[in-house]
Formats: structure tokens, C-alpha cells, sequence
């Protein structure tokens, strides 16, 4: 529906920031409302109406932001604005690791409701900030449901598995599920693995997958579970490659360009020229220390649209403002 309803709601995180977007181009950037329409890819109505709504709600004062909310709508239409991204989402959540990824989990599903639509076709991938996700999630249309990944550790029967399952239990979609880790100890024993009905059918579904939900790992202590569970001579290999950072269980380097490393044959996971063709890719991220590796996943086109909190969108806009000659930035 083109007009947009009087009024912006805290339960579309996505018109909330997609107004706050239009009201910092317009306002504080000197935008012409027809030349917003045009790069958003909207009718001028529709920015003179979320303007409008900006105004009414409070949305725009003196600053762009949501009054009283968790959302900080001026900051996600910063990101928007500085890295390219098609959605982010900043949420104002103190930052204490545990706490922090159960409700960027949370954050994630209410931004999930607003974004899926009847005949889209959802891919999960393995994150601790999963199972805070299926949680939250209390409606979704009946899209099928496709694992990608396998998990890290091996499966334990509360893993991916279940959040798969219970995630198209909400929605009354068909689950395509499996029961395998990530990361196997051998690659004849992920080739075997890979071999499997119920694995060979989830992957052949990845082409068709349209919004899939990712976590970003970086290549450091505590950041990334892969990185965590491998050996110190696998990571040093790793690193001495070039890998920067993981998403899905596939490797980047600083660019973004996914990496071949001698760990590909082992893990079960969606290789990354699929996950590149993706059409929406959310990614859930927390931590300033993963500031590089949110960059990387950005600059290398393999996320649209970002989950995070106050703390590391500051510290990709402080890296922006002090390299805004970088492309990537």
C-alpha cells in the first residue's frame, strides 16, 4: 500500500527508520523530496506522507530519534546513509555480552515480522542470538523455513534444529531441517554428511531462499565460535590468509571477498557465492570489537540490512568519519 498510515508504530521498526532515513536526507542533508524518492526507490507522496509522520509523531525535533523508544531511529538512518545498507536497526541496550545478545535476538524478530511477506522463503543459519530470536517471534506468514548451516557445537537437540522447527511452527511453514555441526573433523566425514536426504534437500533450497538471517563472527578470542573451536595452528593458518572475519561459516577478508581456506571441506555450511546471492541478508551483531568485521561483511555485499545496538553503530560511524575517503566506509 503506497500511502502511508497516519503515524509511525514501534511494531514497524522498518517505517520508523525508513522515515527517520527520509527525514535526515531531507532536513539535515538538503535532499529534495523528489530526489529522495528517487533513491529510495519510493513515490514523492510517500515522502511527503512519512515526512508528515515524521513531524506528527515527534519523530523530528530538533534531532532525528525516537522519543522514548529503544530504537534510535536517527542512528540506524545513519548507517542507511553511510554504509549503504537497505535497513539497519540501532537498539539502546546496556552492554553486557549475555544480556545483549538475547535481546538483539529479540530486536531481531520484531524487525523479521516487519520484514517477511507471503511467498518469501527464510533461511536461518547458526548464532547463539538465534534462539533469543525464535523466542520473540509471535507471528509469521507461512513461508517455508530452511536451515543453512550446520551448528557450532554439534547439535544438542535445543540447537539449530529446534529453532528451525520452532520458528515454522509460527508461521505453519514446512521446516527443512538437519542434524549435523558446522564444523566436522575430517572432510571425508563432511563429505558423507553432506550426502544426506535431509541435508542435500535443505541445500538445494538455499537458491531460493530471499531474506535469510545471519550473525557476524570476527577473527579474534570470544568473537567468533568457529574461531573459538578450532585449534590455534587452524587459526593462525586462517589468519595468515587473510580471514578478517566469518558469517555463516564463511571465511572474508577484509574487502568482504569470501576466502578459500583448507576448513571449507570440513564444514557444512552455505558456500559463499550462494550466500552472496541472496536478495536480503540481515545480519545480528554486537561488540565495538567486531567493528572490522561488520565492515568487511558490508564492503564485500553480503549484508543488506544490520541488527545492533548503540555502542558498535558508533563505532563503525567514528571509523567512517575518520576515513570517509574509503569507498567501503
Amino acid at each position: 500500500m503506497e500511502a502511508l498510515m497516519a503515524g509511525l508504530s514501534a511494531d514497524r521498526p522498518s517505517e520508523v527508520v525508513l522515515a527517520a532515513l527520509v527525514a535526515r536526507q531531507f532536513y539535515l542533508e538538503g535532499v529534495s523530496k523528489v530526489d529522495i524518492a528517487d533513491r529510495l526507490g519510493i513515490s514523492r507522496f510517500r515522502v511527503a506522507r512519512l515526512l508528515e509522520s515524521a513531524r506528527e509523531t515527534g519523530l523530528v525535533r530538533i534531532e532525528i530519534g525516537l522519543p522514548g523508544g529503544i530504537l534510535d531511529a536517527g542512528l540506524s538512518a545513519e548507517l542507511c546513509s553511510v554504509f549503504g545498507l537497505r535497513q539497519a536497526f540501532v537498539f539502546n541496550f546496556p552492554d553486557d555480552a549475555v544480556a545483549l545478545r538475547q535481546r538483539l535476538g529479540e530486536a531481531a524478530a520484531q524487525v523479521l515480522m516487519d520484514l517477511i511477506k507471503p511467498g518469501d522463503i527464510l533461511g536461518l543459519t547458526w548464532s547463539r542470538t538465534l534462539s533469543g530470536l525464535a523466542a520473540a517471534l509471535t507471528q509469521l506468514p507461512p513461508c517455508p523455513i530452511v536451515q543453512m548451516t550446520g551448528a557450532v557445537p554439534p547439535p544438542d537437540g535445543r540447537d539449530l534444529l529446534e529453532v528451525v522447527r520452532s520458528v515454522a511452527r509460527i508461521g505453519g511453514g514446512p521446516a527443512h531441517v538437519f542434524y549435523a555441526p558446522m564444523l566436522l573433523d575430517d572432510a571425508r566425514a563432511a563429505a558423507a554428511i553432506r550426502r544426506q536426504g535431509d541435508i542435500a534437500e535443505a541445500f538445494a533450497l538455499v537458491p531460493k531462499v530471499t531474506i535469510a538471517v545471519v550473525a557476524i563472527g570476527a577473527w579474534a578470542p570470544g568473537l567468533s565460535t568457529i574461531y573459538d573451536a578450532i585449534t590455534p595452528a587452524e587459526r593462525e593458518s586462517l589468519a595468515a590468509l587473510g580471514v578478517d572475519a566469518e558469517i555463516a561459516g564463511v571465511f572474508i577478508g577484509a574487502d568482504g571477498t569470501p576466502l578459500t581456506t583448507p576448513l571449507d571441506n570440513r564444514m557444512i555450511v552455505t558456500p559463499g557465492s550462494l550466500l552472496a546471492k541472496i536478495p536480503f541478508v540481515l545480519a545480528v551483531a554486537y561488540d565495538p570489537e567486531k567493528s572490522d568485521a561488520v565492515r568487511a561483511a558490508i564492503r564485500g555485499g553480503l549484508v543488506h540490512g544490520l541488527v545492533t545496538h548503540t555502542t558498535l553503530a558508533r563505532a563503525l560511524l567514528s571509523h567512517a568519519a575518520a576515513n570517509h575517503g574509503d569507498a567501503g566506509a
